[in-house]
């Protein structure tokens, strides 16, 4: 019985001691538990504190942002405003000043009125004496006549009468000869005031073309490029617009040398696609050329549309828009024909504004005045010719036809706005500044160059390079072989020198190329 006692105190005390040692663990895994939470619970706080601190760094710096964005663009706003605010002035002034100049030549005509008035009341003063002093006469010269004479009454009334009329006569035309001197004389001086005032109230542009364009290039590794290998792509370059690429030590430019205005510029957008492009080679050259060209077409016909809107213009037919603004690309003795045309249109309108006509219509005039011009050259005929032809085709009135046809006085004028483009026309053209005989002639020497190479079968283009010292010649392939190219090239040569005057020489090129194109598919 002891024994099986011990045994339940043996198996109770184990149990306690397990129970006890279960518990021991038990707080123990707890206390482990609780400080890996509290560690957790401060890393989390601690990347939170960061999380926090990082975004409202950045919060700051994107308000900081926004703050200097609106700042910038209140400060734009402000100075937009401040210059509206100082054209406006301007504009003011302007007025200002015009209403000034106008009072000040209405005071002036009256002035010359009240003048005008008292000199014709003195000379009524003077007829009524002058008619007096005849009576006086007559009767002393009847008296005297009938002392002396041995004549009847009758005869010496009739010899009185005679010599009366005759010194009437002599009086009435010296007075008539010096009042027309006096008007003639007024009439100079206001025609010229007329003149001047519209000379003063037109601000057109004289800049003359220049024969170069500077085209710049983002760095100086591109004049490689544009060169090619052995030159291939300069040459196609050249062949391809007519126009001469000079490539210097200048930094970050190329510079395109010729005559021709439109080639230039076509030459210009070219390159300036090639480049940013950055594919350059012979194939992609002409393409791009090609299309630069299409797209100098369309921006002729939005010349021609900004033209007819300075010079207050409206209603023109779509096919005359087109043509002035090819006139950009014109020169008349170095001055850029489009604006002559313009300005010559304000000029026109402004003095038949002044003398009460028509002055949209003569604005009109003035506009399409030099419109031949824009016609191929090789077209027949004089510019005023081929002008009046066009503007006919177009239903412009007569009144618009006869200023084209007369401006250079080839007919006769038939209405007082064909004067005021005549008058409008020399005034643009002889102002100092507006033209330059020199470059001119320099133009007119390189158009004859290429006219005489075009003469030849079996050329396709020519173009005239380095200032005239050479020409170089594409023919057909097809029509032309390597031995008739150099017998051309001779011939050319040969016309050149019995044909034209010319500074130094000129050296002539024949360009063959034969192409041969597939394609795969």
């Amino acid at each position: 019985m002891s024994i099986q006692i011990l045994i339940v105190l043996g198996f109770i005390l184990s149990g306690v001691v397990f129970f006890l040692v279960g518990w021991f663990i038990k707080d123990r895994i707890d206390r482990l538990r609780k400080m890996s939470a509290q560690d957790q619970a401060k890393t989390i706080l601690e990347e939170a504190r960061k999380s926090a601190e990082e975004l409202k760094k950045e919060k700051l710096h994107d308000i900081r942002e926004e703050h200097l964005r609106l700042k910038t663009q209140l400060e734009d706003d402000y100075e937009k405003k401040r210059a509206d605010l100082n054209r406006l002035e301007r504009q003011v002034r302007e007025q200002e000043r015009a209403l000034n100049r106008k009072s000040d030549d209405l005071e002036h005509r009256a002035y010359e009125l009240k003048k005008r008035d008292d000199e014709l009341r003195g000379l009524s003063r003077k007829l009524e004496s002058e008619k007096i002093s005849i009576r006086k006469q007559q009767e002393s010269n009847a008296r005297k006549l009938e002392e002396l004479a041995k004549m009847s009454r009758d005869d010496a009334l009739r010899a009185l009468r005679e010599e009366i009329i005759d010194r009437a006569k002599q009086e009435s035309v010296e007075q008539i000869k010096e009042i027309r001197d006096r008007a003639r004389f007024q009439a100079n001086r206001e025609a010229k005031e007329l003149i001047v005032q519209a000379i003063q109230r037109s601000a057109a542009d004289h800049s003359a073309e220049t024969t170069v364009t500077v085209v710049n290039i983002p760095n100086d590794e591109i004049k490689g490029r544009i060169i090619g290998r052995e030159g291939r792509n300069i040459r196609a370059f050249e062949s391809s617009t007519g126009v001469e690429v000079v490539i210097d030590d200048t930094p970050e430019a190329v510079t395109l040398s010729g005559f021709d205005p439109f080639r230039r510029e076509v030459a210009r957008l070219a390159l300036e696609h090639l480049i940013s492009d950055g594919r350059i080679h012979p194939a992609r050259i002409e393409e791009i050329v090609k299309k630069c060209e299409k797209e100098l077409e369309e921006r002729t016909v939005q010349l021609g549309e900004q033209a007819a809107m300075e010079a207050g213009v409206d209603g023109l037919h779509p096919e005359l828009i087109r043509n002035l603004g090819k006139l950009h690309y014109r020169t008349s003795y170095g001055q850029n024909v489009l604006k002559h045309s313009i300005e010559v249109a304000r000029l026109t309108a402004l003095m038949a504004a002044e003398l009460e006509l028509d002055a949209k219509l003569a604005a009109r005039a003035g506009l399409l005045h030099d419109i031949g011009k824009a016609i191929d050259r090789n077209a027949e005929g004089t510019h005023t010719e081929l002008g009046v032809e066009l503007a006919r085709r177009y239903r412009e009135s007569k009144t618009v036809l006869n200023a084209i046809a007369s401006h250079h006085e080839d007919i006769e004028a038939t209405s007082l706005i064909s004067c005021l483009v005549q008058a409008a026309d020399a005034i643009s053209g002889a102002r100092p500044g507006a033209r330059r005989d020199s470059l001119e002639g320099y133009i007119k020497r390189l158009e004859k160059l290429e006219e005489l190479a075009n003469t030849f079968a079996g050329v396709s283009k020519t173009f005239a390079l380095q200032a005239g010292r050479e020409i170089r010649v594409m023919v057909e392939h097809d029509k032309v072989s390597d031995a008739q190219a150099e017998q051309m090239a001779h011939d050319i040569a040969n016309r050149i020198q019995e044909e034209l005057e010319y500074p130094g020489q000129i050296k002539v090129t024949i360009i063959r190329e034969f192409r041969s194109v597939e394609f795969a598919r």
